[in-house]
Order: C-alpha cells, then sequence, then structure tokens
C-alpha cells in the first residue's frame, strides 16, 4: 500500500496546453509607418530568432531559471516538430495540433515539466506519451537517456525519424502503452508523462528510483499537474498547477 503525502501549491494559475493570443489594431493615427516597421520585422524574423525570443519573453521573463532548460529550449527547434501549416505558429505559447487528436504542449508547460524534474546530466528518465517527440527532444537535452512511449503507431514513426534527423541520439521510442511503463528499462530517475490518466499509474510508481521524481497531469474534467517524489518514508504527491492535457489512453486499470 503506497503511502501518499499530498499537499497543494497551485503557484501558478496556467492552463496548460490553453494560452490565449491576441493582437491588437493599430491605431489609425499611426498608419504607415508602423506598417511599414512591422514589414520590416516580418522580412528579418527566422526561426532561430523566433526561438530566442520565446525562451526571452515566454520563459526566461517568468519562472523559468534552471540554465539547462533555457539552453535546450533555446536549441530544439519546435518548427520541425509540427506539421508544415502550423509551423508559423511553432514559437507562440500555446499548444498545436500535431494530428490523430494529439497536440504539442505549449513551450512554457514543456520548460516547467522538465525544470519541475531537476535532472542531473547523468539521469535516465522515462517519458509517457512521445506525441511529436518535441519533448523528448528537451529531455535529451539535459538528460543522458531518454526512454519514450507512443501509443499512436504514426506519431511514433514520424517522432522516432525527427529525433533522428536532428541528432537525438540518446532518445529510444517505443510503441506501446503508457500505463505499464517500460519495466525492462527500470528504474527510472525521472519520469514524466505528457497526458492526462484520471489517476497515477501505479506501474508508473514502481518503475521510479529511490529520490525519483515524476511529474504528471492528472484527472479528467479537472486536472492537476502533480509531482510525485519517491523517499524512504513512502511516496510524496504536490499539486502544482491547474492544467488542460488530452486524455491519456490504454491501461488495463482504470
Amino acid at each position: 500500500m503506497v503511502d501518499w503525502t499530498v499537499k497543494s501549491v497551485f503557484r501558478f494559475p496556467v492552463l496548460a496546453m490553453m494560452a490565449a493570443s491576441c493582437s491588437l489594431p493599430v491605431a489609425p493615427s499611426v498608419g504607415s509607418a508602423v506598417a511599414r516597421e512591422h514589414s520590416r520585422t516580418q522580412v528579418r524574423t527566422t526561426p532561430a530568432r523566433d526561438r530566442m525570443r520565446m525562451v526571452e519573453q515566454q520563459l526566461a521573463n517568468r519562472d523559468i531559471r534552471d540554465p539547462q532548460v533555457l539552453d535546450a529550449m533555446g536549441r530544439v527547434p519546435r518548427h520541425r516538430f509540427v506539421p508544415v501549416d502550423q509551423q508559423q505558429s511553432a514559437y507562440e505559447d500555446r499548444a498545436l495540433p500535431i494530428g490523430y487528436r494529439q497536440t504539442i504542449s505549449q513551450p512554457y508547460i514543456v520548460a516547467y515539466m522538465t525544470q519541475a524534474l531537476q535532472l542531473n546530466p547523468d539521469a535516465r528518465v522515462l517519458e509517457i506519451g512521445t506525441g511529436s517527440g518535441y519533448q523528448a527532444a528537451i529531455l535529451s537535452e539535459v538528460a543522458a537517456k531518454v526512454y519514450t512511449i507512443e501509443i499512436v503507431p504514426e506519431l511514433a514513426d514520424r517522432a522516432r525519424e525527427t529525433l533522428s534527423e536532428l541528432g537525438h541520439t540518446n532518445v529510444e521510442v517505443r510503441l506501446g502503452d503508457g500505463y505499464e511503463g517500460w519495466g525492462d528499462e527500470a528504474p527510472f530517475d525521472a519520469i514524466m508523462v505528457t497526458a492526462a490518466p484520471d489517476h497515477v499509474p501505479e506501474p508508473l510508481i514502481e518503475q521510479l528510483a529511490p529520490g525519483g521524481r515524476m511529474i504528471i497531469p492528472v484527472g479528467e474534467n479537472r486536472q492537476s499537474l502533480t509531482l510525485v517524489t519517491r523517499t524512504p518514508a513512502g511516496v510524496t504527491r504536490e499539486n502544482m498547477l491547474p492544467v488542460l492535457f488530452v486524455p491519456m489512453t490504454g491501461g488495463a486499470e482504470r
């Protein structure tokens, strides 16, 4: 029987995968000068510049402080992990559709979840829900080895191809049921779950190494991004953020 210690923080009222965007109309008195400057800015923009702007404005200006995480977010080209028709929005702070009723999480949530794991360079990490492969790529920049599981065959194949093309050789992608974890490679120093089950799957707790941390969205209509830590005294659970992730599919026991 698991000894749960539960505490809530909810420090940052952010909805994962739900970032609003707006555009303000240009005042008529400003007119063509602003339009011309906007046009020049549009011409000069590149994915690299957009990525740096993302890191500075969406992450460093908020509560993302881990330099390894900021560096990783600045290196990995998010636009390579989204469909072509979504690439113009790749560096906006919002979730984007990637097909098969799945999404790529907003950059802030990717960074927040990675930072919460407090990864060492020699860490072995299990990710449940590969999706596009973007989160696995970020993890691979700050950890020694990443094992990631995806239940949708087409997404697993696409992620494997993209990760290989970009040189993320320390990521292994498996097609399978995330509820069961990856028992033959356990234990893991950290586990990240990027889809929401209605409870924390027991096999994932069992595959977490002593002192390990797991970040997972939990719930159905109302979800909480939850940090699970395995300690000598048992397992602690800390509610971090209210979030909205796609539901986790699979699992023999729900």
